[in-house]
């Protein structure tokens, strides 16, 4: 198994937080995981995403030109990296904030209007871990507890953010039909 996903979105969407907390979480369900941020010049506002690949052997290299999922924040993301899918691929993308999905017939979408959850849950801040939780129930690919132990490890002393962080996630998680 190898699979190989990308999270994009811009600077201060959690973008990489959600990637480090996956490929921690990978590594507590005995995967072999490798992490690529990128990011622009101007880190906030700017572009970010990251490749996570995780596999049961060893992996050669952590580039994912075609990746297996994509899950998008915004709109740019959305269709920049929405077209490096290869047919039978697969988009989740934050439906509050991409109104104009690019169509593409031979990739499955999923919209996750992940800002509504987290304002009910009363923190915006988490979308986030809402659409993580809800990549992790679609494709099934790490346990939803080692992701939830994963963020108390990164988290650490922080325990009230670790809290709102894991309802998030279990709410993304739990939301949502599809899935393992």
């Amino acid at each position: 198994m190898l699979v190989k996903i990308m999270f994009a979105g811009s600077g201060g969407q959690g973008v990489l937080t959600m990637g480090n907390i996956l490929g921690n979480a990978a590594m507590y369900d005995d995967y072999f995981v490798t992490y690529l941020p990128a990011y622009g010049a101007a880190v906030r506002g700017g572009t970010a995403n990251c490749t996570i690949s995780i596999a049961d052997e060893e992996i050669a290299s952590p580039v994912a030109s075609a990746p297996d999922f994509v899950v998008a924040l915004n709109q740019p993301s959305a269709k920049m990296f929405g077209n490096r899918l290869e047919s039978g691929g697969q988009l989740m993308y934050n439906s509050n904030v991409v109104p104009d999905m690019p169509f593409r017939g031979d990739i499955d979408v999923y919209p996750v209007p992940a800002n509504d959850i987290a304002k009910e849950l009363g923190s915006i801040r988490s979308s986030n871990m809402v659409i993580l939780g809800a990549f992790v129930k679609l494709t099934g690919v790490i346990k939803i507890e080692s992701l939830c132990k994963s963020v108390e490890y990164l988290m650490g002393e922080k325990k009230k953010l670790a809290e709102v962080t894991v309802k998030a996630i279990q709410q993304g998680y739990d939301g949502f039909p599809f899935g393992k």
